[in-house]
């Protein structure tokens, strides 16, 4: 059977219920409308089971000019109840708040900065770990000095990457206590000279940390009620999550 257009001055139901929300009697909404469901919207291919109350697929009605990807848009506000699962870049301009994650202007931030893995060693559980935190853009370099090594070198990439005026060294001792100490540090030769005591052979741990030169500084504190209102250069910020590094 083919209709042609309807009109409805009231109310359309379809299915059966009394939805409160729409108002009875006296108080009821001109122009609502109630679905028991489910509602298929879009192409009908799109879903071979139900699998929600409202399913919206692809626009494919061939009256259309365009066909558009977009399978729902709104105008206005957005409000959600329950958990969100997302396939797909998600791309925010305003601002995204949430329980552990604030966005704004395309920068996420978060109050943790977590990874989830599956666990390496264990079939069938996960392992998550979650970012150091601290006031500056740093970098590190660690490892061992032995074998009669008194020098480490330093990654060539550093030239342009690091301030070495901020850098700092941290030496762990193995075996003995040698007294090891930073001699003296060579931005032009990427190298920084240890020395231990009465000349002992040295054989410790390093870990060196710098702060970077090619970003702006970090503004630690500033005033503002959301990230948008940050100072500087949003733009270079991202979040870390699950999946976070996946690129599309």
């Amino acid at each position: 059977m083919k209709f042609g257009n309807i009109t409805i001055g009231k109310q359309l139901f379809v299915g059966w219920g009394l939805p409160k929300a729409l108002g009875l009697g006296e108080k009821q909404i001109r122009g609502a409308g109630y679905v028991e469901g489910p509602l298929q919207v879009g192409k009908d291919t799109d879903y071979e089971s139900v699998e929600a109350t409202l399913m919206v697929g692809a626009e494919s009605n061939t009256d259309s000019e365009t066909h558009p990807d977009n399978a729902i848009k709104a105008k206005g506000n957005v409000e959600i109840e329950g958990n969100t699962s997302q396939t797909g870049t998600i791309t925010a301009g305003g601002v995204v708040t949430g329980s552990d994650c604030k966005t704004a202007g395309g920068i996420t931030l978060s109050s943790r900065k977590p990874f989830d893995i599956p666990h390496p060693t264990k079939e069938g559980q996960r392992l998550r770990h979650v970012c150091i935190e601290g006031p500056e853009s740093a970098v590190y370099v660690r490892g061992r000095v032995c074998n009669g090594k008194n020098i480490i070198d330093l990654p060539e990439y550093w030239d342009g990457l690091v301030d070495y005026e901020s850098l700092t060294v941290q030496l762990t001792a193995l075996g003995a206590h040698q007294n090891v100490i930073v001699k003296r540090i060579s931005p032009m030769e990427r190298k920084i000279y240890l020395q231990s005591q009465g000349g002992m052979p040295v054989d410790c741990f390093y870990h060196i940390m710098a702060q970077r030169k090619d970003v702006p500084n970090l503004v630690v504190e500033y005033e503002g009620k959301t990230p948008a209102d940050y100072p500087g250069d949003n733009t270079g910020y991202s979040i870390a999550g699950y999946n976070y590094d996946v690129r599309s």
